[in-house]
């Protein structure tokens, strides 16, 4: 469908809906199809021109329904839109549309007993401060949790904060169930339990619409901030690692950091040198005390130490350090910089991180993440900060982490299969023939359904139940 036909549904569309929360000035509509995949240089050129036709901001799911039975009629993409925090141009229309913007579903629906079952365009720190007083918090959570929604982490989210403990979102037991609606000319709205919930997730909304997250919960503790430095690269890994592999040491967030990103950190210079590197972890107040005795094996020295609860509430939490806002801090000081995503070996990753920190010197610089693997093992994955040059070289640097056994999940791609999948996965594309038959949500995203022909499909890949 070329830009006039897509113009003229739209305005029968919106003839036929003209009581919804509609956006159509161009410049709005152009700002909301953005989120922050400008973090890669080949997706900012990528993904330049490319925008919804208009933004609707459904206020319920009665009003939901009427815009995907309207796009449904008239075979107009539709694309999902949270927070807009992700970095793989997630949300950025490919082939024009209606951008649904999901905010307004933004309840929690149940709590108690350890789970919360939440709608998806609630920020998660919403959902924490309904929780934390109760003695509960979330398992897993990005660092842009502040403005994160529930919805965009599980469609595109991997891992963050808690994943030291619990593993990634989609690792076994942490996400419970969905709630989603169908894309079709009489939708329908299903239930659909893990493990299969987990096919919708990290599909950037593209084989389903998600309403509804059940999610298990972590007991509270009384967090405290750290970031400690060294003068010596390795002392910094051994350190994070003996952290890290210590069982008793009751922690949620643990991260490198090589020199000279914690130069970078602006708000926080004064409190080291731009020369040493650095630790942030987040640790139990009772744990904390054996934190000394392992800086001084490691000639380690503290430099910033905070309550967690006080640094949240004046928004300086040294949690937005870690995860991609590492590379946030890093662009605002050159924006000529960018990222990887790799995933270390959990039998060797120590020597792995030293071998490819000594292999790109100051080219490829250490940001490394510790958390627990789907199997429970300890491990490492790398959010490396790169000093761009040109693509070729960027694919150059992707091609040694491979050729050293470092997987690469490819944060410079559009396609949910050149990036973290790594391969078209039947059962991802079986769901959206189910959910989606009509290919509408987000086209051009799963490149499993542009070879669906080819590939042996399961016609029941959920266990579906009307809701």
């Amino acid at each position: 469908m070329d830009s006039e036909q897509r113009q003229h549904a739209l305005a029968l569309i919106q003839q036929a809906l003209p009581d919804l929360d509609w956006t159509l000035q161009a410049t709005k509509v152009k700002r909301l199809s953005r989120d922050f995949h400008w973090f890669s240089p080949v997706l900012k050129q990528q993904l330049e021109d490319k925008q919804a036709d208009a933004v609707v901001r459904p206020r319920s799911e009665e009003e939901l329904s009427l815009v995907v039975k309207a796009c449904v009629q008239h075979q107009l993409p539709l694309i999902l839109r949270g927070g807009a925090t992700g970095n793989y141009g997630q949300l950025v229309p490919l082939e024009g549309g209606i951008l649904v913007d999901m905010t307004g579903f933004n309840q929690i629906c149940e709590y108690g007993n350890g789970v919360v079952r939440a709608q998806a365009g609630i920020r998660l720190a919403e959902i924490e401060t309904l929780t934390r007083p109760a003695g509960w918090e979330l398992r897993c959570m990005p660092s842009t949790y502040r403005l994160a929604s529930l919805g965009g982490l599980y469609g595109g989210g991997f891992g963050g904060i808690g994943s030291i403990n619990y593993g990634p979102l989609g690792a076994p037991g942490n996400v419970l169930s969905v709630k989603v609606m169908t894309m079709e000319a009489e939708p329908r709205i299903l239930q659909v339990p893990a493990p299969q919930a987990l096919l919708l997730h990290h599909a950037y909304g593209s084989n389903g619409i998600v309403l509804e997250v059940e999610l298990a919960l972590a007991p509270v503790h009384q967090w405290i901030e750290r970031l400690d430095v060294f003068d010596d690269f390795t002392d910094a890994l051994d350190y994070a690692n003996a952290f890290a592999r210590s069982p008793g040491l009751v922690k949620r967030q643990l991260a490198l950091f090589a020199a000279p990103i914690p130069s970078w950190f602006s708000h926080l210079n004064g409190h080291y040198q731009a020369s040493q590197h650095a630790v942030i972890s987040v640790i139990a107040q009772e744990s904390e005390g054996f934190c000394s005795p392992l800086l001084e094996k490691y000639r380690g020295h503290s430099a910033i130490r905070q309550p967690a609860d006080e640094a949240r509430e004046a928004n300086a939490s040294l949690m937005e350090y870690c995860w991609n806002h590492t590379t946030l801090h890093a662009l605002k000081i050159d924006n000529s910089l960018t990222y990887l995503q790799t995933a270390f070996n959990c039998t060797n990753y120590r020597q792995q991180i030293i071998d490819m920190a000594n292999l790109f010197g100051d080219e490829v610089i250490s940001h490394i993440e510790f958390l627990r693997d789907n199997d429970g093992n300890i491990t490492a994955s790398g959010l490396q900060i790169v000093r761009y040059s040109t693509e070729e070289r960027l694919n150059e640097v992707m091609a040694t982490f491979r050729d050293h056994d470092v997987k690469i999940n490819n944060p410079h791609v559009f396609q949910i299969e050149d990036g973290k999948q790594g391969e078209i996965k039947p059962d991802v594309v079986s769901v959206k023939k189910c959910l989606d038959p009509n290919g509408l949500l987000n086209p051009g995203k799963l490149r499993g359904w542009e070879v669906r022909d080819t590939l042996v499909l399961d016609n029941d890949p959920l266990l579906l139940t009307d809701k």
